[in-house]
C-alpha cells in the first residue's frame, strides 16, 4: 500500500511564526528517496517554488532559508531527471501551491543503495 506524507498544516498564527521557513531539507528529500516505495508521495514544500526561491530584488525569503529552498527543489528536479519520482504540484489557492514527488520503481536490489550512490555523486 502507498503512503502519502504531507507537511503538518499550520494554523494562521503558526503560519506567521514560521514566515521563511522551509520544512525540509535536501538531506531529508534524498533519506525519504532512499526508502520510499514506489508510488509513495511526499510533499516537499508549500508555497509558490518559484517566488520563494528567488535571489535578489523583492526576495521572499531570507539567506540561508532561501538558499536551503533552492538546494531542495534542485534535488528534487535531479530525482526526476534520473528517473527516481515524479514531481507534481497542486494548487491549493493563488500562489499557494503544494509540491509533491512520487518515488518511482526501481530495479530489484536497487532500492536504497542505487540511490545512495547516486547521491553520493553527485554531492
Amino acid at each position: 500500500m502507498n503512503t502519502i506524507s504531507f507537511i503538518s498544516p499550520q494554523s494562521r498564527s503558526t503560519a506567521k511564526a514560521k514566515a521563511g521557513k522551509v520544512a525540509m531539507t535536501e538531506f531529508d528529500l534524498c533519506m525519504w528517496l532512499g526508502d520510499a516505495m514506489p508510488g509513495d508521495t511526499l510533499e516537499y514544500y508549500r508555497g509558490l517554488l518559484a517566488k520563494d526561491a528567488w535571489k535578489g530584488p523583492g526576495q521572499r525569503l531570507r539567506e540561508p532559508e532561501r538558499s536551503v529552498l533552492e538546494r531542495l527543489a534542485s534535488r528534487a528536479r535531479w530525482a526526476s531527471e534520473r528517473g527516481f519520482a515524479h514531481l507534481v504540484q497542486r494548487r491549493i489557492a493563488p500562489e499557494q501551491f503544494s509540491y509533491l514527488v512520487i518515488a518511482r520503481p526501481r530495479p530489484r536490489g536497487a532500492r536504497g543503495q542505487l540511490l545512495l550512490n547516486e547521491l553520493a555523486k553527485a554531492a
